[in-house]
């Protein structure tokens, strides 16, 4: 491939459209004089074929090739080739099909440069790869040897003279390719390996995961089959065991009718003889009728007397009812006077307290001589009224005594004879049953030692569960927890990895540079390492750092190297190696100047606005060590322009005053904060962590637990199956006709217990009812004498009740009169209420006695009444 013409136009001296041709296929030369622009074609070629140093076509840029720089009213430069294209041996690669190929190269000012193939507009790489793929690689070292080099290449070592055959022969070009193929090679190999981690740390896991669900689930079938192959089988076992309840209930209905019909017939012989007891009895009465048939008269005179006695009584109590309503009626008014009185001696409790409690002592006992004085009253008035006492000390006459004792003996003989008579039915039933049980003794015994097997096994297998103290549905708690905990991790991860596409800024991800590398070396980024301790001041620090935010902090000047040349980043960081970086921090007394021009709350040292680790103390101050930061534009002008301070100021606004003469603020970018996204992703990743270490503990704790769970549901289930068959066993024995007889014996031997107690308590009442009719007997023979007796006995209480009485209230008086020297006047007010309640309560307590006293009265004349109706 040659040239067979060139076009200029525009190019450096070649204002208007020039054409050179007639040029040959092996040899060429340019003459002419001085300036008439032979070099300039040359220098056309070499810009064509895309050389890149200008100099050597005599430019400092590529407007320099366009005609006196533009000046002229040209504008653009345009240099077109049209080369011979009929050897297809050394055609470039894809134009084999043509026969020439125009090659055009444009330079516009203040525009781009475009290059044209055969009239169609091509990138610079294509037209770079069509000139070296036939040795025309005008960037070549050797490409173009100017005047004067011939004897430099004369003199060229055989590497040099090696190197430019290659660049003839166009093999250079497939090294340069070769270099920009490995480069390719080893991005995509870290992109493989991003992918592969990807593979490894999400992907691969998640199958896994779905690999154990899997199993999971398959175990659940199977289980699940299981399941209802042994339901089918307990089903029928239920069945048979149903159909031989069945057959032995038949038999047992059979026992239980026959058993119905020897009772109905049982029960009709009882019949019978409950009739003939009714007979006995009407005749038994009839007699007694025809006994006590004379001493109903004078009986009857008696009663009438006793009528006329209670209307009497009846009048009187109705007089002694409305004297007992007008002295509780005076009892209140004078309660409620004392209660008004004793408002003003509240100052004398203390005094009146010791006083009070002997009164209420000597109250007491006063009560209790009146009570026993009523009683005897009472006792008095009873044998007055020809009663007498009984032991239970109720008044009643002797008659009535000896009917009471006479009822007592009949009603004890006839529990005697019925519980006589049951006796003798349970022993007899028992005798029998006892009989009966003996022949089917043998099948329950067999069934109760089984039973008791297996009650001693199922109490084995809750020693054993016991034994590995663990709580049921721990594993299955445990597990939704696992699944819980594996949720929030995948949303923290998903939130984390979403900040960090919204800000790839805060991404710092590398490749550890050797073998064994302590990760603690690399520290982070700047902005990573803080915590802003006022979230006002967040968009000031920011201005006080700029791009320092993202630089790496490691602790020596070697790790920083090793980073940069064998770490992968992805981009430019700069680093900040502890041990070598000087910093510079804003001295105390800069400080105390600017807190006493603005207030020391209005100008603070932005380092002291964020919190660090100590040792990374230097990285610090070299990024917010030599700023102010003030609350607002006027302290802050005050601050950077103070002859004593000439210091860089900011605003919590995000103004900076600069004291070497700029000013930059006004209004800010409505982004997100970035030291406020870096702590959020700070949160993230701690909360990740936490929740990563809290998987991995119960990780643990499940891998430890598996074991117990597996055993412990095991036992569970031979003690679920243990369980059933002692109840099934349980069932049998209570529904065999063997424990219904034994239930049937407890039942007879506790009836002859309960009879056998009734005939002792029985012949109990009898005898002391017989003892005590003989002495009523005894009584009533000389009931004048034991009247008189009676009468002079309770005379006899009754004084003495009285003087004991009178003696009570005497010394109450007493008392109360010895008292009266400690109180002022409003004190004995309140005592003459006192004494004058107690007077109303002794004359409303001798009413009482008297109603009381009439009741009694009443009551006996009522008793006397009935005595006499009997």
């Amino acid at each position: 491939m040659h040239i067979k013409s060139i076009i200029l136009e525009g190019f450096k001296s070649y204002a208007q459209r020039t054409e050179v041709n007639g040029f040959d296929p092996l040899f060429n030369a340019i003459t002419g004089l001085n300036g008439s622009g032979k070099s300039n074609i040359l220098d056309s070629i070499c810009f064509l074929l895309g050389i890149s140093n200008l100099s050597q076509v005599r430019a400092s840029n590529l407007q320099d090739l366009v005609y006196k720089n533009g000046q002229a009213g040209i504008t653009k430069a345009s240099v077109s080739i049209t080369f011979d294209n009929s050897d297809k041996k050394q055609s470039p690669l894809g134009f084999e099909v043509h026969d020439e190929i125009t090659v055009t190269r444009q330079v516009v000012i203040g525009g781009r440069n475009k290059y044209l193939i055969n009239g169609v507009n091509a990138n610079n790489t294509r037209v770079q790869d069509l000139f070296c793929s036939v040795g025309l690689n005008v960037n070549n070292p050797h490409f173009l040897i100017m005047q004067g080099r011939i004897t430099k290449v004369l003199n060229m070592k055989p590497p040099e003279i090696l190197s430019m055959i290659e660049e003839a022969a166009g093999t250079r070009m497939y090294e340069y390719k070769k270099i920009a193929a490995q480069k390719t090679i080893e991005k995509k190999e870290a992109k493989l390996k991003e992918i592969k981690t990807i593979l490894e740390e999400e992907i691969t896991p998640t199958i896994q995961k779905l690999k154990e669900e899997r199993s999971s689930y398959l175990e659940y079938q199977k289980v699940m089959r299981e399941i209802e192959h042994l339901s089918r089988l307990y089903i029928a076992y239920q069945f048979l065991l149903a159909e031989d309840t069945k057959a032995r209930s038949a038999e047992e209905l059979k026992e239980m009718q026959d058993k119905i019909i020897k009772l109905q017939e049982e029960l009709s012989e009882n019949d019978k003889k409950i009739k003939a007891l009714n007979h006995e009895i009407e005749e038994l009465e009839k007699r007694k009728d025809k006994e006590i048939g004379g001493i109903l008269r004078s009986l009857e005179d008696a009663l009438a007397e006793a009528q006329r006695v209670n209307t009497k009584s009846q009048s009187a109590f109705d007089l002694k009812k409305k004297n007992l309503a007008c002295e509780e009626s005076k009892r209140k008014e004078l309660e409620k006077n004392m209660i008004e009185d004793s408002k003003t001696l509240a100052a004398k409790e203390k005094e009146v307290k010791k006083i009070t409690d002997g009164l209420h002592a000597l109250q007491e006992a006063s009560n209790k001589d009146a009570e026993t004085l009523a009683a005897a009253q009472q006792h008095f008035n009873a044998v007055s009224a020809g009663l007498s006492s009984n032991e239970d000390g109720a008044e009643a006459t002797l008659a009535g005594q000896m009917m009471a004792c006479k009822n007592d003996i009949s009603k004890a003989q006839t529990e005697a004879k019925q519980a006589q008579m049951k006796l003798k039915h349970a022993q007899q039933e028992l005798k029998n049953k006892q009989a009966e049980v003996k022949k089917m003794d043998g099948g329950y015994r067999k069934d109760q030692e089984a039973l008791e097997a297996v009650k001693r096994l199922k109490e084995k297998l809750e020693a054993e569960m016991k034994k590995l103290n663990y709580e049921e549905n721990k594993e299955e708690s445990l597990l939704e927890k696992r699944r819980q905990l594996s949720r929030d991790i995948g949303r923290l991860k998903e939130t984390y990895e979403a900040l960090l596409a919204r800000f790839p800024n805060l991404r710092f991800a590398y490749k550890d540079p050797e073998k064994n590398w302590n990760r603690n070396c690399v520290k982070g980024l700047v902005a990573s390492l803080i915590s802003v301790k006022d979230t006002s001041a967040t968009t000031a620090l920011e201005l006080v750092a700029g791009e320092r935010l993202y630089n790496v902090v490691v602790d020596t000047e070697v790790t920083g190297k090793k980073l940069l040349e064998r770490g992968e980043l992805k981009r430019r960081y700069t680093i900040i190696p502890l041990n070598k970086i000087s910093a510079r921090c804003i001295a105390p007394e800069t400080l105390r100047v600017a807190q006493n021009l603005v207030g020391p709350d209005s100008v603070r040292v932005a380092l002291s606005l964020v919190e660090y680790k100590p040792e990374l103390q230097k990285a610090m101050e070299f990024v917010f060590g030599t700023t102010f930061v003030c609350d607002n534009m006027d302290n802050a002008k005050k601050v950077a322009f103070d002859k004593r301070i000439m210091t860089r100021t900011v605003t919590l606004g995000g103004d900076v005053f600069d004291p070497h003469g700029t000013l930059s603020g006004g209004a800010r970018s409505q982004a997100a904060s970035i030291l406020t996204k870096f702590q959020e992703l700070k949160d993230v990743q701690d909360e990740l962590r936490i929740k990563e270490n809290e998987l991995r503990a119960l990780e643990e704790e499940l891998a430890g637990l598996k074991n117990t769970a597996e055993k412990y549901r095991q036992l569970k289930q031979q003690w679920e199956m243990k369980t059933e068959e002692a109840d099934l066993l349980q069932t049998k024995l209570q529904q065999s006709s063997y424990h219904k007889q034994q239930e049937e014996l407890d039942a007879l031997k506790k009836t002859i217990e309960e009879s056998e107690e009734i005939l002792k308590n029985t012949e109990e009442i009898q005898r002391k009812a017989e003892e005590k009719y003989e002495v009523l007997e005894n009584k009533m023979k000389n009931a004048e004498a034991e009247r008189e007796r009676e009468l002079k006995d309770a005379q006899k209480k009754l004084d003495c009740a009285k003087t004991k009485a009178d003696a009570s209230s005497k010394k109450m008086k007493e008392k109360q009169q010895s008292g009266w020297p400690f109180f002022r006047s409003g004190l004995f007010d309140t005592v003459d209420v006192l004494s004058e309640i107690q007077q109303v309560d002794i004359f409303i307590w001798k009413l009482k006695l008297s109603l009381w006293n009439w009741k009694s009265s009443r009551e006996s004349i009522h008793l006397t009444n009935n005595s006499l109706k009997l």
